[in-house]
């Protein structure tokens, strides 16, 4: 089954604005996707983002460069006012010419959407342009040691001081943290609250005294991961995302931004993946055992739910659902992708059979690296039995889970 034939958005019904800003943006891929840059085709991406970060980075300021970023943003702040549709239409285009990994993910599909929404306009100004333009780096400051993937269990503080606040507290599980230069992170900055009072979101520079990062050794091999320790570190009195008090609300939107437009290159990405499977379950004969044949069939499948699940999603969020609903799809969305990529690995190991066993951890093939990697989808992001408490306490109304 072909990847594009599987998720093409249908050039057929498109407006002739957005087929020719279709056709505009293969033919740069095509172009610059070539020479210095075609080494980097496939490289990066959850697990393997030591590959080639360097010359990444190089490929996303080119991209910027050319006008590739932040698309959505408006025209003021450096975007282009583009279109949901094309917003899609970009990240489809861009998986299917393989091209590599984001290394600014966070800053432009995370935090940039954020500071639009919530930010000042003197945020927005010092830091929208650092993001465009790829010369500011970003990490998210959520998780806790004891505080995974309940958010509302941080315990890192921050208290005014002077010109400024002081942090102090522990963040884990942070992607980047290594080469980011900033972090916007979720302190309890009123003392005595509890849950999801008292929050601020705070952007905190990462070069100071203040600030260790460690990283964290995966089973892949790699470590992208990272624990972050706060000690006495410092960020300015106005770098708070809202009022203080209101993290959680801000941490939330970005949230909904995190599983936002940038899924629909994510499903396609998978489609490669589960295209690349068959085609090695066809030649070891796996294909031949019918359950084997049958899992890969429910695969597609369950790429068609994805990817009708998040344009869905998409469309209500254009459409300014209420908050509630959208918490909602989005943790379905985080629900769906997690389960099935991870089932995709599981996959792979059975396609494979004994020879899949055969190898160590520093000389790892694509197929061990997806199997041993996914196992994260279902924490990293939010657990999913942390999604399904979202989904039934905050979007159906059942009774709170007994804490």
């Amino acid at each position: 089954m072909s990847v594009i034939q599987t998720h093409d958005s249908g050039a057929a019904a498109e407006s002739s604005q957005d087929a020719e800003f279709r056709a505009e943006l293969r033919e740069w891929l095509a172009e610059n996707l070539n020479g210095q840059f075609r080494a980097l085709r496939g490289l990066g991406g959850p697990g393997r983002e030591h590959e080639a970060f360097d010359e990444r980075l190089e490929w996303d300021r080119h991209l910027a460069a050319a006008g590739w970023t932040c698309l959505g943003w408006p025209e003021q702040y450096g975007g282009r006012d583009a279109t949901l549709r094309q917003q899609v239409i970009f990240h489809e285009e861009y998986a299917k010419a393989d091209a590599p990994s984001r290394v600014s993910h966070l800053g432009e599909e995370l935090l940039g959407p954020t500071l639009l929404a919530f930010g000042t306009e003197a945020q927005k100004k010092r830091f929208l342009p650092g993001i465009k333009t790829v010369t500011e780096l970003w990490c998210q400051g959520y998780s806790e040691p004891g505080a995974g993937s309940d958010l509302a269990a941080v315990t890192t503080s921050a208290r005014r001081d002077g010109d400024g606040w002081t942090i102090n507290g522990q963040k884990i599980w942070t992607s980047l943290a290594h080469v980011a230069d900033w972090c916007f992170a979720i302190c309890r900055t009123e003392p005595g609250s509890s849950r999801h009072h008292g929050l601020s979101y705070l952007l905190v520079p990462m070069d100071q005294p203040g600030i260790e990062v460690r990283p964290i050794n995966q089973l892949t091999g790699t470590s992208e991961f990272n624990e972050v320790y706060f000690d006495n570190a410092r960020t300015e009195a106005d770098l708070v995302v809202g009022e203080p008090g209101e993290g959680w609300r801000v941490a939330m939107g970005t949230l909904t931004f995190e599983r936002g437009i940038s899924t629909v290159g994510q499903q396609i990405q998978f489609a490669r993946e589960l295209s690349n499977l068959e085609a090695v379950a066809e030649g070891n004969g796996a294909l031949d055992d019918p359950v084997i044949a049958e899992r890969i069939d429910r695969a597609w499948v369950g790429l068609r739910v994805l990817r009708a699940h998040a344009l869905r999603t998409l469309e209500s969020a254009h459409d300014n659902t209420d908050a509630r609903t959208a918490a909602g799809q989005a943790s379905v969305s985080k629900l769906l992708w997690a389960n099935w990529h991870r089932g995709l690995g599981e996959l792979a190991m059975d396609v494979l059979g004994a020879p899949g066993l055969e190898s160590l951890p520093d000389d790892l093939n694509e197929w061990q690296r997806l199997f041993l990697f996914s196992r994260a989808d279902t924490i990293y992001g939010g657990s999913n039995e942390v999604q399904r408490n979202i989904i039934a306490e905050r979007v159906l109304g059942l009774p709170r889970e007994a804490r």
